[in-house]
């Protein structure tokens, strides 16, 4: 008897249609540009001895700045 009584709760306000669509496809573009390009950049020329692990490091650094610049987003 006492949840019949209750008030129903306001549903949330619907977002745009840019935050729910167009913003989520720009920062999985802008993302997978961004480990694109230090890919190859890191796998150009490889230095002697490096192997795997340029690429890696250079993945990892890329992920490390963006988490830095855009973690408040």
């Amino acid at each position: 008897q006492e949840l019949m009584d209750a008030p129903a709760k306001a549903s949330a306000p619907r977002l745009p249609r840019y935050e729910r669509h167009v913003q989520p496809c720009l920062a999985e573009l802008l993302g997978t540009a961004l480990f694109i390009f230090t890919g190859c950049l890191a796998a150009l020329e490889p230095p002697a001895g490096t192997g795997r692990l340029q690429p890696a490091l250079a993945h990892g650094l890329a992920l490390a700045v963006t988490v830095a610049v855009l973690g408040d987003i």
